[in-house]
Formats: structure tokens, C-alpha cells, sequence
């Protein structure tokens, strides 16, 4: 709603861009909070074993830190692409044209709001079933490497 109310009177952006803009912020700040507890999650003797080894900080963050991390981080980076998903729907607020503003539409124009919003919780199922099964790979993938 900041983007929307106060941005695009300073730039001018449409509503949908506007709720894009903060939408993407708002998730970013998740993942990237998801991103530094995996990599606070390995151990410090990991780093301090790469750079015995002759590893610069960079190498060492690339080849040892980075790959735990992501297989520690997975489960949680998941959900909140399935929630960016979910979350989509608030953009009906400020942009409409998104499932959440046709089933709207659709309730008003039919009066049948339990059916209207029934459909549209299906088309949500639909979209973030395929994600879960997918992160539930890569979890599974991950733990076949690891042992």
C-alpha cells in the first residue's frame, strides 16, 4: 500500500507496478534473511578449515559456505516462494487483474460468492501444489548427495 499511496505521486507507475515494486521488496527481505541463516547455520570450522587451506574469503564463500547453506536454506526459501505466490493476491488492492479481482468481480456481478471464491482457492491449490513437489525434490535430491 506505501508504493501505491505515496510512490506514484513522486514517479509516475501504475498501480500494478507500483504493487509489483513493493511486493518484491517485501519478499526479497525473507529471502535474504533465509539466505544469511543458512549461511549462519554452517560451521565456523568450514570456513576456518578452507582458509587453512590457501582459500580467499571469496573462494571460500563460493565453494564451501554457499553450497550448505543453499542445502540447509531450501525448505525455508520453498515456502516463500509458494508465499510470494499466495501473497500475490494483495496486489488485487492496488492493481486488480489478479485472481483474487476476478473472483470479485465475478461475486458481484453473480451474487454466488462461496463458488466465485471456492474456484479461485482451486486455481491457488494448482499453482503452488507444483511448487511443493518440486522444492519436496529438491529436499530429496539434496539428502541422497549428502549421504
Amino acid at each position: 500500500m506505501f508504493f501505491y499511496l505515496v510512490v506514484t505521486r513522486l514517479v509516475a507507475i501504475d498501480g500494478f507496478s507500483a504493487g509489483t515494486i513493493g511486493l518484491s521488496l517485501y519478499t526479497s527481505a525473507f529471502i535474504a534473511e533465509t539466505v544469511r541463516a543458512g549461511i549462519n547455520s554452517v560451521g565456523i570450522g568450514q570456513t576456518e578449515g578452507a582458509r587453512a587451506n590457501g582459500l580467499s574469503f571469496w573462494q571460500t564463500l563460493r565453494i564451501i559456505v554457499l553450497p550448505q547453506a543453499f542445502k540447509i536454506a531450501i525448505p525455508a526459501l520453498g515456502n516463500q516462494f509458494i508465499n510470494l505466490v499466495k501473497n500475490s493476491s494483495i496486489l488485487a488492492f492496488v492493481a486488480g487483474g489478479d485472481l483474487m479481482y476476478t473472483a470479485n468481480n465475478v461475486a458481484a456481478a453473480t451474487f454466488d460468492n462461496f463458488n466465485s471464491y471456492i474456484i479461485v482457492g482451486i486455481f491457488y491449490l494448482i499453482i503452488t501444489l507444483p511448487l511443493s513437489y518440486y522444492m519436496k525434490h529438491l529436499e530429496n535430491k539434496n539428502k541422497t548427495r549428502a549421504a
